[in-house]
């Protein structure tokens, strides 16, 4: 723990006006009280920090969004209307791990090599804000899908720390798991955790216990995998509501493979084919989660004072598009949620796989019924929490705190550019305008105020404007890891993708 300390005190000067000499005397002044930092502030006073991160889900698939007429969303809904509904929130990649792990960092992810998930795993000296929270007291726990340990596909990570792994046919590796556990979620802030995406599960707690058990073990659970993870939740909250915490919810849906129970496919006769009616399912299992864990929030009288915030991994995989495959069948096909109105899907910069659902709801701080159109970004996720609880000003941090603008004290921000690079494309939005440019050259410039579908290419009518854009993504990415925008030809995927779209 000191030592993870000791890299947040030098982390957190980093590019601050602070020096190195403030940084050390700080250091040794730890050393001198035993490495300990006491949370200031009654217990009152420091608002609980709840994410719930759902995983491939649509744009449209929010009762609240008024845009799917077959969703039905409950709970979420009542967030929304006891907060904010943002209409413009964006991930940093359309794909679930970089996804996740600049949401942990509040970091483009790509700032230390994760651009895409055969990148992983999340560098250990990367600090999450799990980490500055628990640094501050809190009880920190991470239940559901975590996907950030090195994986299948984590080639370049297995061959420099595997010597002699074999790569399989299909282009995989076996990682072992003790390694793969050396990257789970106790080693990047999480105290308690009840971790897994199906039935399997890493855990420190038990769903019928109060107390954590300690160590991490593997357990089986059996049952509807969204509604385990709920459970888990809810346990959590019971466990800890008497000091402040941060609680991370990673659902599994509707992510395939799909998983219904009878009852909540009763509610979706109508649905146009199976995989949407279990997709539909899937989203009123999450939603119905969000509504247990808000209740037991209230139950323990803690719901006032819990920054909430609701949002998705990225957009639905369509699979040239929702063609209504067999239930049980897996691999990268279409989920049953929608991204409409949005072009695009899951894997692309288009508006479909990176613009997501985004609520956030704090009773005692922000006003009700909010929508908000400025764009935003998950990565805003940690400068607001960390901004709520009295951290400001983290200077390595690419969000920024969200509450000037949901306690409306602010009208708006001045415009700021959001990035992104994923495979062979690269992409920025800046106020209206977005600029797209993919590995063999081939450029689009859309005005999503106007166009907010991506129907009409203005590269050639506004030259200008695409040049400035370009320039500021070029400067962008001279900072990453690797740094520049990709000249690789599109892949296959790539290519069928955009030809569908945009030729």
């Amino acid at each position: 723990m000191l030592a993870r300390l000791t890299a947040l005190i030098f982390r957190g000067t980093v590019g601050s006006h602070w020096c190195s000499s403030i940084a050390v005397a700080v250091g040794i002044l730890i050393l001198s009280f035993g490495g300990q930092i006491e949370a200031s502030g009654p217990r009152e006073n420091r608002p609980n920090i709840v994410v719930i991160l759902s995983d491939d889900h649509g744009f449209a698939d929010l009762s609240c969004q008024g845009i799917a007429s077959d969703v039905r969303t409950p709970f979420i809904d009542s967030l929304a209307k006891n907060g904010a509904r943002f209409t413009a929130a964006y991930v940093t990649a359309p794909q679930c791990s970089p996804s996740r792990a600049a949401i942990l960092t509040g970091r483009y992810q790509q700032r230390f090599g994760l651009d895409e998930i055969s990148k992983c795993p999340l560098p250990l000296n990367e600090v999450t804000f799990a980490e500055r929270l628990q640094e501050l007291g809190y009880q920190t726990g991470m239940v559901g899908k975590w996907h950030l340990s090195p994986n299948a596909v984590s080639l370049n990570w297995a061959r420099e720390n595997l010597p002699g792994i074999k790569v399989g046919r299909n282009g995989r590796v076996n990682i072992p798991v003790e390694r793969a556990l050396e990257f789970y979620p106790d080693k990047q802030g999480f105290g308690q955790y009840f971790t897994g995406e199906i039935q399997q599960y890493f855990v420190n707690y038990d769903l019928d216990k109060r107390v954590p058990s300690g160590e991490g073990r593997w357990k089986y659970v059996p049952g509807h995998r969204i509604d385990i993870q709920t459970q888990a939740a809810v346990r959590f909250i019971e466990n800890n509501h008497q000091e402040p915490f941060f609680l991370l919810v990673g659902y599994f849906g509707p992510h395939v493979p799909l998983q219904a129970t009878p009852d909540r496919l009763d509610r979706f006769p109508d649905a146009i084919n199976q995989r949407r009616r279990y997709g539909l399912s899937m989203i009123a299992a999450i939603d119905d989660g969000v509504g247990q864990i808000v209740e037991s929030l209230s139950t323990f009288d803690v719901l006032d004072n819990s920054l909430v915030f609701f949002t998705s991994d990225n957009g639905a995989p369509l699979k040239l598009t929702k063609p209504d495959d067999p239930i049980g069948q897996g691999g990268a096909i279409w989920d049953g949620s929608l991204n409409d109105p949005w072009l695009g899907e899951k894997g692309m910069l288009a508006e479909g796989g990176i613009r997501v659902p985004f609520v956030v709801q704090w009773p005692d701080r922000i006003p009700k019924e909010a929508v908000i159109d400025q764009p935003v970004s998950t990565l805003d996720i940690a400068a607001t929490a960390l901004s709520a609880v009295g951290v400001e000003n983290v200077r390595e941090l690419d969000g920024i705190d969200l509450l000037p603008i949901l306690d409306e004290s602010e009208e708006s921000q001045s415009e700021r550019p959001l990035f992104w690079r994923f495979w062979n494309q690269s992409a920025v939005r800046l106020g209206k305008w977005k600029y797209l440019r993919l590995g063999d050259s081939r450029e689009f410039l859309f005005d999503l105020k106007s166009d907010p579908q991506e129907s009409t290419n203005l590269i050639s009518e506004q030259p200008e404007i695409a040049r400035d854009l370009e320039e500021q993504l070029a400067e962008w990415t001279k900072g990453l890891e690797p740094d520049g925008m990709s000249d690789d030809r599109p892949n296959s995927q790539e290519r069928a993708w955009y030809e569908h779209y945009f030729d």
